[in-house]
């Protein structure tokens, strides 16, 4: 996947979260709990503000004690083109959410999403997948993709409300080695009778695996029109409000539910060890992050 080569040695190294909108970003909470727990006193994490336009030279300005950023929207992108060497997932999938200095002071671009959402379901127990049918056809989706052809998925069904949106990811899946089906967004109840599940939903909630990548709201609709199967796995990326209206209809059904918290605090654990180079305290990680998410949701 490419070498981001040994961290640069010194005190008071730095890194930080850059995207916009970003004052509502856990990510501080994360990494500065994983310095403590690590003894990595000298070390700090914080979050600025940037767009597309200003990424450039936001890290074309930063001094040697970075050791890397995490990016979230709507920086993924165009974070390649500030990079000086690509991972070949990052190119793979169009998009990295890493950028870290490199002892020779350049910067190469990782994508942790992918391998976080592959933990996160590790997590509960999950090995391999054959089929996994995908809410929403973004960015996120695409790291799903990434993460279904790690857990050896034979066919990946996306759901989109456009089926252009579908066929922009056909270049990801070929180039991930996965088999990508189109479907067509599950019915509502407008546009069935009330109690009875269209066939898009039986399908959808028949996969071993359904991995929810749209925002918040989006897929609250489908929550109690899903023929949910104990044996499948949800896993919706939202964490605010938790439990969403589909992740908690997937857990009365028996299923085991994976949040976005842990795909949160599993893409910061790969970020705390390239930008380190030590292992992550896992532990205590999770523990200041679902602290933190449980007094926000108390306020």
């Amino acid at each position: 996947m490419g070498d981001a080569g040994a961290p640069r040695p010194g005190p008071g190294r730095r890194a930080a979260v850059l995207g916009r909108p970003i004052a509502h970003s856990l990510s501080p909470v994360i990494h500065n709990a994983g310095y403590a727990a690590a003894g990595l006193t000298d070390w700090s994490y914080d979050a600025h503000d940037c767009g597309e336009a200003e990424l450039a030279g936001f890290v074309a300005g930063l001094g040697p004690e970075w050791a890397g950023l995490s990016l979230t929207m709507p920086l993924k992108e165009v974070a390649l083109q500030v990079a000086d060497a690509v991972s070949d997932r990052a190119a793979a999938l169009g998009a990295a959410n890493t950028l870290v200095r490199r002892s020779d002071g350049t910067w190469w671009a990782e994508n942790t999403d992918a391998p976080g959402m592959v933990d996160a379901l590790r997590w509960v127990g999950i090995e391999k997948l054959s089929r996994v049918s995908v809410l929403g056809a973004g960015g996120t989706a695409r790291a799903a993709l990434a993460a279904a052809a790690d857990l050896g998925a034979t066919l990946v069904t996306v759901y989109a409300r456009r089926p252009a949106a579908v066929e922009e990811l056909a270049p990801v899946a070929s180039a991930l080695g996965v088999p990508l089906a189109a479907a067509a967004w599950p019915s509502s109840e407008a546009d069935s009778d009330v109690g009875d599940a269209g066939p898009g939903d039986a399908e959808l909630g028949g996969a071993d695996a359904v991995i929810s990548t749209v925002p918040k709201g989006v897929a609250d609709p489908l929550a109690d029109r899903v023929a949910w199967r104990p044996a499948t796995v949800v896993f919706d990326v939202v964490y605010d409000p938790w439990p969403t209206p589909l992740a908690a209809a997937a857990q009365r059904a028996g299923c085991r539910v994976v949040s976005g918290l842990d795909l949160l605090l599993a893409q910061a654990v790969h970020q705390f060890e390239l930008f380190t180079g030590g292992p992550a305290p896992v532990a205590a990680m999770r523990e200041a992050l679902y602290a933190a998410a449980a007094a926000r949701t108390r306020t």
